[in-house]
Order: structure tokens, then C-alpha cells, then sequence
């Protein structure tokens, strides 16, 4: 994942497509980027937030001529369909469809992920972050700033191990189990719906400002978090802590003075550091890198991550 490439299947990813001519207006009042602005081979991820801000649901959207096409995060599929659908009001002309039986989704990262994809005639030279192509039913989507970065591919089910095989055959490494591709995140500060990314922050507090918009029009939670962005009022955010023992996501972090500080939403040990390695929400006081901090009966010292690129 660091020299190389390595492909990672993700059973848990499923699709959804939106259809009807109100698809991009329908995504588009609910979540925090701009789904409309979206020209032909362009992709966004956005954020489903709740009326506080909260983030409910994080994906991608690819839009199609006659579809939308929507990459929720692991396991979300199906929560994320029944969400749509009891958002339809009575004149919308927008269907939502569960085609996770359909595709087998994998993701193909490290520095020559690009070169492998090649050697199987994909081309992605000209690809910018969120690009998208599709050659003979499979669809490659470019992402740097989202997840480890890499490839997001989605296989039709029927193809999905032989088109594996031959990324192995190109030199590609698939990944045995989680831990390789967990570090490699925690590594790059990356957040990830789950760890992060879940109902109790916001967008901005999560590192996920980027995905939301400020000069589209108006969506479910936006007055909060533009009023946030406009008088500075984000009280925490996501940083990384160093220290000598690998700790437990779920801890709690405390001050100089005792007074909870944070909460530790991933850790892992990194082969590239040698060192174990942490990503935690933390109030703004405390957030500063070098701040002193204690993880449970562990000190730990605030980092600006990456910790390593």
C-alpha cells in the first residue's frame, strides 16, 4: 500500500441507483455538496446530515444519463435506501433501487495503482480526483481525497473474480483481512465512517468540510454548520496522538486538569513509524499539535496527520 498496489474487496460496499427526472434535486436538498453542478464523468462525496448537522450518511455520486449512482460506506445500503425513500414527498418523480446484488466493489490503492489498472487497458492518465470511467460495465472512480486513496471499482457480480485474478496478475497484492488497510488509513488521518464518521459529530468536526458546500443552495442541516463556518464556532476536530502504547478506540482523553478532552475514534500500530498511532476528536483547547494529553493512563501528544504520506 506504500510502494505498491494492493486491492482490497469490499463485500460490505453495496450501490444504490436513484431514477426519474427529480434524482439530482432529490439528493441534492439533502446532502452538503453540490450533486447538480456535476458534469458527465465527475463524482462528489457528500454527506446526508440531520436537521442538528449530524452526519447520517456519507457517499458517492456518480450521475449517469438516465441514473444516479450512489456508493454508500460499508454496510449502509440498505439503511441508506429506506432513508431515501422516506424522504420522498408525493410530486417527487425519483425512485430508489438496491443493486448491491449486482456489483462486487473493490478498491485498488498505493502509488502504482494506476500503472496496474493500465496494464489491463484502463486508462485513468487523464483522470483527476473524482473522475469516473466506464469500460465494459465496470466503473472506476478516482479518489485522492476520500479514504485511502486509490481506486473505488465497481465489478458486475458476474465478472468480479476474474477481474480480480487479473489484477493479480499485473502484480497487484490483495489485502488478507483488515489490518493493513486500517493502519494505512490511520497513517494518512483519514476518516472513516463507523470510527469517525458517525452521529455524533458534524461534518467540519470530522475533516470532512471539504465535502461541504458553500454556495450551493440550501439542504437539511446547513444553516448550522454555514453559521459554524462563518463565526468559527467548530468546538472540536479531528486530530492525530502519538504516544507509546497502542490504545483503544473508545477511550476517553483528559486534560492536565482531569476534564474530558476527546474521545480516541481509531488506533493502529504503523509500519511505517514503527510506533503506535491514534485518530481522536478533540475540543478545541486541546487540538493544537504538542498539546499533552492523557488516553486512559496513557500520555499522548497531539499531531497534525498525516503521519506519514
Amino acid at each position: 500500500m506504500r510502494a505498491g498496489a494492493a486491492a482490497q474487496r469490499r463485500a460490505e460496499h453495496g450501490a444504490l441507483i436513484l431514477r426519474g427526472p427529480d434524482r439530482l434535486d432529490f439528493v441534492q436538498r439533502m446532502t452538503t455538496n453540490d450533486v447538480v453542478a456535476l458534469e458527465p464523468g465527475q463524482s462528489t462525496v457528500t454527506v446526508l446530515t440531520s436537521p442538528t448537522a449530524r452526519i447520517l450518511f456519507v457517499f458517492t455520486a456518480l450521475p449517469h444519463e438516465e441514473d444516479l449512482l450512489l456508493l454508500p460506506a460499508a454496510g449502509e445500503s440498505a439503511a441508506l435506501a429506506r432513508h431515501l425513500r422516506s424522504n420522498i414527498f408525493f410530486m417527487d418523480k425519483v425512485t430508489v433501487t438496491d443493486v448491491s446484488d449486482t456489483y462486487q466493489r473493490l478498491r485498488i490503492m498505493g502509488p502504482q495503482a494506476r500503472e496496474r489498472l493500465a496494464q489491463m487497458g484502463l486508462d485513468l492518465t487523464e483522470a483527476g480526483d473524482g473522475d469516473w470511467i466506464e469500460e465494459d460495465g465496470v466503473i472506476i472512480v478516482r479518489q485522492e481525497r476520500y479514504d485511502v486513496p486509490g481506486y473505488e471499482i465497481l465489478v458486475p457480480v458476474a465478472a468480479g473474480e476474474d477481474f480480480l485474478i487479473r489484477l493479480i496478475e499485473t502484480g497487484v497484492t490483495e489485502l488478507q483481512g483488515e489490518n493493513a488497510y486500517h493502519a494505512r488509513r490511520v497513517e494518512l488521518g483519514r476518516p472513516l465512517p463507523g470510527f469517525e464518521v458517525t452521529a455524533d459529530y458534524n461534518p467540519l468536526e470530522t475533516g470532512l468540510a471539504w465535502v461541504c458546500s458553500e454556495s450551493k443552495g440550501c439542504y437539511t442541516g446547513q444553516e448550522i454548520i454555514a453559521r459554524q463556518i462563518t463565526y468559527d464556532k467548530v468546538t472540536r476536530n479531528l486530530v492525530g496522538l502519538r504516544g507509546d502504547r497502542l490504545l483503544e478506540a473508545g477511550a476517553t482523553i483528559m486534560d492536565d486538569e482531569g476534564k474530558p478532552a476527546g474521545v480516541v475514534t481509531s488506533a493502529a500500530y504503523s509500519p511505517a513509524l514503527d510506533a503506535p498511532i491514534a485518530l481522536a476528536i478533540v475540543k478545541r483547547l486541546h487540538n493544537q499539535p504538542g498539546v499533552q494529553l492523557m488516553a486512559g493512563d496513557s500520555p499522548v501528544t497531539v499531531v497534525a496527520p498525516p503521519f506519514a504520506e
